[in-house]
């Protein structure tokens, strides 16, 4: 279900950022590095980025960097990524919020049962889709 059925970027943008915290969640997705799709046996483009995944940064000032997500902020969007910092005048260093369309992942934290859960039924459904798509043999016709 789209945030907005109109085509305006406008009213894309409204809907972007006054959309509740439930829906924010599908904004914060990343695609998954074509290892990581390998060893989940899954083919599915693009996953939500949570803290612990390992990602690797594609675009910006700290493009070629990997590291583990330490944070993710639903409430702008942007996540934080170990090793990406900024230094401050006084010398502090302070995480930088990064773009998750920006960031590749690599690796999955799969301590969660959902998220587990979630690739382990794609797999299962697999052979599904060997014979004619979703459909089963009886289901196809043949005239």
């Amino acid at each position: 279900m789209p945030l907005t059925m109109s085509e305006q970027p406008r009213k894309q943008r409204k809907a972007r950022f006054n959309a509740p915290m439930h829906l924010r969640q599908r904004l914060v997705h990343a695609h998954l590095s074509k290892e990581a799709k390998e060893r989940l046996k899954t083919r599915r483009r693009a996953v939500a980025v949570r803290e612990g995944d390992k990602v690797k940064i594609m675009r910006g000032k700290f493009r070629g960097h990997s590291g583990k997500v330490s944070e993710v902020d639903l409430k702008s969007s942007k996540i934080y990524v170990e090793g990406a910092v900024a230094r401050k005048a006084k010398g502090a260093e302070v995480l930088v919020a990064i773009e998750p369309s920006n960031v590749m992942i690599m690796e999955l934290e799969m301590s969660d049962k959902r998220r587990k859960a979630m690739f382990e039924t794609k797999k299962a459904g697999e052979g599904q889709e060997e014979t004619g798509e979703g459909r089963s043999p009886s289901a196809v016709s043949t005239g």
